[in-house]
C-alpha cells in the first residue's frame, strides 16, 4: 500500500502540489460516493409503496433526493473530520442512517407506522413493540449488507487519507456551515407540505403514505419539530400533580354500570336552527323527535369542514390541546377499561386515516373495526355508508355484549364526508327550496348534503328503535364533528346567507357549533335514576364526556373530577381563535377566576398527557 501514493494515510512533504491535491481529491471523492451510496440504500428501503416507481419519484423531484442525501453526506463528513478515518466514518454513518431506516421499514411492515423522532424518546414503547414481532431478513437486505461490507473494505484498504488537525478543523467547520441551511430546509413546513409534495403514488390523506413519499431521512428529520411537545407557559409540574392528587379515580357502582355507545356523525349539523336554507321539514324531523327524548345541547368545536380527529380526540381524552398520541396516553377509554368495560369501536373507513390503527390502541381501545379488518368484505374494499354501518353497529354491539361486560364504544360514520357533487344529485333533489335563486351547482351541493343527512337520520331512528327493546341498559351519545364543506371558499354558505364571520358571536356559533344528544333506554333510565330529557350545557368536545358522566350520575376519573370546575366556569375553549365562553358569553378575556382555572387546566392536561397511569392495562 505504501508504494501506491493514493492509498497512503498521509501526504509526503516532498510531493508536488498536484500530487497532494490528487491525494485529497481521491479521498474526498470516494468518501462522498460512499456517503451517497448509504443514502441511496436508505431510499431503497424507504420506498415501501410501489418500490420501483416510488424510488424513481424521489429523483423526479430533485429537492426530495437532495434532502434525503445531503444529510447523510454531511453526517459522513462531520464524522470524517472528527475521527480522521474514512472507513470508520463510513461505518458509523451507515450504522446510524440504515439503523434508523431499517427500524422504520420494520415498523411500517408491522404497524403501518413510520419511525419518527419522537419514537426515539419512547424507549419503553419501542422495547414493548420489538418484543411482539419477529424480525426477518429479505434478499434485498442481504444484498445491501454485502454491498455495504464491500464498500467498507474498499475504503479501509484504498481510501486511507487522514487529515491533519488544521485540515480537520477547517473541514468540520465547513461541514457545519453547510449543515445549517440544510437543517433549516428539513424543518420548513412550506417545503414539506408544498415543494416536496409527491402524491401521484399515494393517498395524500394518509400521514404514513405522505411520509413514505418523501423518503426516510428527510421526513424523519422533519419530525423533530413535532416531537417537541412544549409545556404551556408557566408550567409547574408540581402544581399540576398537586391538583390531580387531590382526586382518585372513582369506581362506577356495579348497579350503575350501563353500556355507553357513542357515535360521532361526519360533517353533521342541524341547519334548521339557522332558518336558512329553507328545508323540507322531513330532513330533520326524525332527529328532532330523538332530541325530544334526550338531553341535547350545542357543541362548540375547534374545526370547520375538516379535521374530524380534533373533535374525536378531545371527546375521548378531555384535552383541549392534543399531543401526538404516539405512546399510551391517559384517556376515558382507559378509564372505562379500568372499570371492567369492553372498549371497542368502528369506523367504515381506512385504518391509516389519521393513523387511527395505531393511535386508537394508545388511547385504550381493545379492538377497532375499519375497512381493512372488518368492512372490506361488505364494501369490496371501499368505505361504508350508513345503510350498512348502523346495522353492523348493532351486530358489533351484540358481539361485544356477549363478552359479559358492560361496553363502551366510540363509533364514527363516514357518509357525510365532503365534498358533495355539484354536477348531479345522489339522494334526490327535493330537500331544499330554491327561494334564493341558487345556481344548479349550489342546489346540487345542498341537496347532496341534506339528502345524506336525511338518510343518516332515518338510520338513527332504526338504530335507536333497536335499543328501545334492548334489555341491557344502554346510553347513546350522538354528536357532529364539525360543519360541512359547502363549496370552495364557503361559496354555498354565502349563497344561503349564513354569517361565518367568527369575529362576531353569531358568526362564531355558526362557524363552530354542531349539536349533541344523550339518550338512554328504559333499562338505563331505571338503573341510573334519570329520565335523560332536557337541555344540556353548551360545551367544547373536551367537556362532552363530563356531561355524559353527569347525566349517568358517575363521578369519573381523577382527571374528570379535577376538570369539572373548569367546565362549569369555562365550558368552551376554542383553540384556533383563543376564544372562550364564560357566563354564557363568548369572550377573549376571561375573569380572573376563569383565567386561573384555565391556567391550571392547561398545566393539568399537559401533566396528565405525559404521565400514563394505566400501565397494568397496557
Amino acid at each position: 500500500m505504501k508504494k501506491i501514493p493514493l492509498f497512503q494515510r498521509h501526504t509526503v512533504q516532498s510531493w508536488p502540489v498536484w500530487k497532494t491535491a490528487l491525494f485529497w481529491v481521491w479521498n474526498l471523492f470516494w468518501g462522498l460516493c460512499a456517503a451517497l451510496g448509504i443514502g441511496l440504500v436508505s431510499l431503497v428501503f424507504a420506498a415501501v409503496i410501489d418500490q420501483k416507481a416510488m424510488l424513481l419519484s424521489y429523483f423526479q423531484n430533485p429537492l426530495i433526493a437532495f434532502l434525503n442525501l445531503a444529510p447523510v453526506v454531511l453526517l459522513y463528513f462531520l464524522l470524517y473530520f472528527i475521527l480522521g478515518r474514512t472507513a470508520l466514518a463510513y461505518g458509523l454513518t451507515a450504522a446510524i442512517t440504515l439503523g434508523f431506516t431499517m427500524g422504520s421499514w420494520f415498523k411500517l411492515q408491522f404497524r403501518n407506522d413510520p419511525l419518527m423522532f419522537e419514537d426515539l424518546l419512547l424507549l419503553k414503547e419501542a422495547g414493548n413493540m420489538a418484543g411482539k414481532y419477529q424480525l426477518f431478513l429479505t434478499k434485498t437486505m442481504i444484498l445491501a449488507l454485502v454491498v455495504l461490507i464491500l464498500g467498507w473494505l474498499f475504503l479501509h484498504f484504498c481510501v486511507r487519507g487522514r487529515p491533519g488537525a488544521r485540515l480537520r478543523l477547517l473541514g468540520f467547520a465547513l461541514a457545519v456551515l453547510c449543515a445549517l441551511p440544510v437543517w433549516n430546509m428539513t424543518q420548513s413546513d412550506d417545503i414539506y407540505n408544498n415543494r416536496t409534495a409527491n402524491n401521484s403514488l399515494i393517498n395524500q390523506w394518509s400521514a404514513t403514505q405522505v411520509y413514505v413519499s418523501k423518503g426516510f431521512v428527510y421526513p424523519f428529520l422533519h419530525s423533530v419539530k413535532s416531537a417537541s411537545d412544549a409545556p404551556p407557559e408557566g408550567y409547574d409540574a408540581d402544581r399540576a400533580e398537586t391538583i390531580l392528587s387531590a382526586y382518585t379515580d372513582a369506581d362506577i357502582p356495579e348497579d350503575k354500570k350501563v353500556s355507553v355507545i357513542s357515535i360521532m356523525l361526519e360533517s353533521y349539523d342541524d341547519f334548521s336552527k339557522y332558518g336558512t336554507p329553507t328545508l323540507d321539514p322531513k330532513v330533520y324531523a326524525d332527529y328532532h323527535a330523538l332530541e325530544e327524548e334526550s338531553i341535547t345541547g350545542d357543541l362548540i368545536t375547534n374545526i370547520f369542514a375538516g379535521g374530524t380527529v380534533d373533535s374525536e380526540r378531545c371527546f375521548l381524552t378531555g384535552f383541549a390541546d392534543l399531543g401526538s398520541f404516539r405512546s399510551a396516553t391517559n384517556s376515558y377509554p382507559w378509564y372505562f377499561r379500568s372499570q371492567g368495560y369492553t372498549v371497542t369501536g368502528a369506523h367504515p373507513c381506512y385504518a391509516w386515516f389519521y393513523n387511527r390503527e395505531n393511535i386508537n390502541v394508545n388511547l385504550g381501545f381493545e379492538d377497532y373495526r375499519f375497512v381493512e379488518n372488518y368492512f372490506s368484505l361488505m364494501t369490496d374494499g371501499g368505505v361504508g355508508y350508513d345503510d350498512l354501518f348502523f346495522p353492523e353497529l348493532i351486530k358489533l354491539w351484540e358481539q361485544d355484549k356477549a363478552l359479559g361486560q358492560p361496553v363502551f364504544q366510540y363509533n364514527l360514520t363516514y357518509q357525510g364526508h365532503g365534498p358533495y357533487n355539484d354536477d348531479v344529485t345522489w339522494w334526490g333533489d327535493d330537500y331544499v327550496v330554491n327561494d334564493k335563486d341558487y345556481t344548479q351547482a349550489e342546489l346540487n351541493i345542498l341537496n347532496n348534503y341534506f339528502g345524506s343527512v336525511y338518510d343518516t337520520n332515518q338510520n338513527l331512528v332504526e338504530f335507536f328503535d333497536y335499543f328501545r327493546e334492548e334489555e341491557e341498559p344502554v346510553v347513546i351519545v350522538v354528536f357532529g364533528d364539525h360543519n360541512p364543506w359547502l363549496g370552495d371558499g364557503n361559496s354555498v354558505y354565502e349563497a344561503i346567507g349564513l354569517d361565518l364571520d367568527f369575529s362576531t358571536p353569531e358568526g362564531f356559533y355558526n362557524y363552530y357549533s354542531t349539536r349533541y344528544l344523550i339518550w338512554a333506554n328504559d333499562a338505563a333510565k331505571e338503573a341510573l335514576g334519570n329520565d335523560f330529557v332536557g337541555e344540556g350545557p353548551t360545551v367544547s368536545p373536551t367537556f362532552l364526556m363530563n356531561v355524559v358522566f353527569d347525566a349517568c350520575g358517575w363521578t369519573g376519573s381523577a382527571y374528570m373530577q379535577a376538570t369539572q370546575s373548569v367546565m362549569e366556569q369555562v365550558p368552551v375553549m376554542n383553540t384556533p381563535t383563543g376564544l372562550y365562553m364564560e357566563d354564557g358569553a363568548v369572550t377573549g378575556t376571561l375573569t380572573p377566576e376563569g383565567q386561573a382555572l384555565v391556567t391550571d387546566f392547561d398545566m393539568l392536561q399537559y401533566y396528565y398527557r405525559k404521565n400514563f397511569i394505566y400501565d397494568d392495562l397496557h
